[in-house]
């Protein structure tokens, strides 16, 4: 038996939470995602991947729950819930003393909300003087390789589940940043509100979540091919086949597309000119799940006229960030008072 837990590394994603254990690499991949029974006194069902094969195929009162919502904690017990199962099925529980933890937040996260993660990850099993909160692009940009302590300027735009992030990072610290609600859900839920406007159709998470990913574009198709849906009449409570094109798809998403485009505009013209010039040479760096949008990297290159970078892994750099701290904890001395150190002051 281990007598002090390894140090972890926590990406928690609305969409997905991932956990690096020092010495082992990402070992924890899966939803945050859980399954619930009951609406007073809600028992636990399934959780994470156990959870998403459920979703939509639930009997009775079952319900599927995210309890993070546009990147921060929404239902407070059912987070610090699936944190102690994940956290238990990474390094078990036999330990003596509890692990420390570095866990990826939102810039535009209150002091409040930082309370409540803090909080949550105590009562899940971390010890209570060893959190610490690292902005979300901070730790993509470490995880991906960029230069962040040198003395010179890296953007980088983290398009997740819940939240887009874009920094400015230099030496050590996040120097402008812009949190929007505009990720990969709501590029999901643009396909859904389309077909339910010019359809009259319902289809669920899981199929929007599919359409998106083998036919959505950010970019107009050159070939408009022809998509069969499948899903529930409103009108009629009937199923309903529908044939869909590739530029309709296309149209559905241009709306997400164009407001992660504009966050990137306000964060460029707050940009000091020093490092601005830094931008102009090196580009963007694209990292997150939602980046993986077909065209998105070309798409942001056209409209900028700068060099769009998508990182080599973009669904594991947030973690493997966290994870570099968890494996050199001599680095947070060196994390600017943006970032590590003004977290820790409040």
């Amino acid at each position: 038996m281990a007598i002090i837990a390894p140090d972890l590394g926590i990406d928690l994603g609305t969409s997905n939470t991932l956990i690096y254990v020092r010495k082992k690499g990402i070992v924890i991949d899966e939803p945050t995602l859980l399954i619930v029974s009951g609406s007073t006194k809600r028992s636990i069902k399934s959780i994470g991947q156990d959870a998403k094969a459920l979703v939509g195929r639930t009997s009775g009162g079952d319900i599927a729950v995210r309890p993070m919502q546009d990147g921060t904690i929404k239902e407070y017990d059912m987070t610090e819930s699936i944190l102690r199962f994940f956290i238990r099925k990474a390094i078990g529980v036999s330990h003596l003393v509890r692990p420390r933890a570095f866990i990826t937040v939102p810039c535009r996260i209150s002091a409040v909300e930082k309370r409540v993660v803090r909080e949550a990850a105590v009562a899940a099993g971390v010890r209570r003087n060893a959190i610490h909160l690292i902005e979300k692009p901070f730790a993509s940009a470490l995880g991906s390789g960029l230069p962040v302590f040198a003395p010179e300027g890296s953007m980088v735009v983290d398009i997740g589940g819940g939240t887009t992030e874009v920094a400015i990072i230099s030496i050590g610290g996040i120097v402008s940043s812009k949190s929007i609600m505009t990720g990969g859900i709501k590029m999901d839920e643009a396909v859904m509100n389309y077909l339910k406007h010019d359809y009259n159709m319902l289809i669920g998470d899981r199929m929007a979540e599919d359409i998106k990913i083998d036919w959505g574009t950010a970019l107009p198709p050159k070939e408009d091919r022809k998509v069969m849906v499948r899903g529930r009449d409103i009108i009629t409570g009937l199923p309903q086949t529908a044939e869909i094109t590739a530029t309709k798809i296309y149209e559905a998403l241009h709306g997400p597309c164009q407001q992660i485009l504009s966050a990137i505009r306000t964060v460029l013209d707050s940009a000091p000119p020093e490092l601005a010039g830094d931008i102009l040479r090196k580009g963007i760096y694209l990292m997150g799940g939602g980046s993986l949008l077909y065209g998105l990297d070309r798409y942001l290159a056209n409209e900028l006229s700068l060099p769009v970078t998508m990182a080599k892994d973009p669904m594991m750099c947030a973690a493997e960030g966290v994870g570099n701290l968890a494996e050199n904890a001599s680095l947070l001395p060196r994390i600017g008072r943006s970032t590590f150190m003004r977290d820790e002051a409040e």
